[in-house]
Formats: structure tokens, C-alpha cells, sequence
């Protein structure tokens, strides 16, 4: 059997108490799915950035531009439930790296993670 969740993050202007009862809630759900039974993906609103010192085996080494509080509840959720983040995985041009566009802002907030190993 295959889960597949779909989810949809708190934006960055919302309180942190509903971030954190968001990620909290999702923490607990995914601890409770099987090794190799789940595939995690959606709108996470949140940039993990390009850098992945500290993360390694989450992180890897490919995303885009800097790293935010948001991002790093992202790492910190991901690291701590043995996930990786795909979207970090391999080297892209700008275009395929960008999920969301607004003016001159671009950024990552789309990913999709799965267990490691």
C-alpha cells in the first residue's frame, strides 16, 4: 500500500501557533505510516534554500535560493521523521526549481519527500 499526502502548509504571515499545531499534527500522522508506504508532497510554504549544511541526507544540496524560518520548521520536520526532500536531489535550471512566482519574487514552496533508504 502506497499513502500519498497532499498538503497544504500555514502561509508565513499566519501566527506561529497555527504553524506549529500544523506540523505537529503532520508529524504525528507520518510517524505512524509504514518505512516504505508513503510519499509526502504539496505546498509547504516554506524556502529549505540551496545550502544543506546541517541536513544532510535531507537536504540535498540542490534547492534554491535562501533558506527561511519556515524553511527550517520544513528541514527540522523532515529530518526529524528520516525523510528527504526530492526536490533537492539533482542539479535544475532556475525554471524547473521555481514553484512560485510574484513580481520579481521567486521561490521554492512546492516539495515532495519521502523516507530515506
Amino acid at each position: 500500500m502506497l499513502n500519498v499526502l497532499m498538503v497544504y502548509a500555514p502561509c508565513s504571515g499566519k501566527p506561529e501557533e497555527e504553524k506549529k499545531n500544523f506540523w505537529n499534527e503532520l508529524f504525528h500522522l507520518v510517524s505512524y505510516i509504514p518505512q516504505n508506504e508513503m510519499v509526502l508532497a504539496g505546498d509547504m510554504n516554506g524556502h529549505v534554500g540551496s545550502n544543506s549544511v546541517g541536513y544532510d541526507g535531507t537536504h540535498g544540496g540542490y534547492g534554491f535560493g535562501d533558506r527561511n524560518a519556515d524553511g527550517s520548521r520544513i528541514l527540522e520536520f523532515a529530518d526529524g521523521l528520516n525523510l528527504v526532500i526530492c526536490n533537492t536531489l539533482f542539479m535544475k535550471h532556475e525554471s524547473k526549481l521555481v514553484t512560485y512566482v510574484a513580481g520579481s519574487a521567486k521561490s521554492t514552496v512546492d516539495y515532495i519527500m519521502v523516507r530515506q533508504g
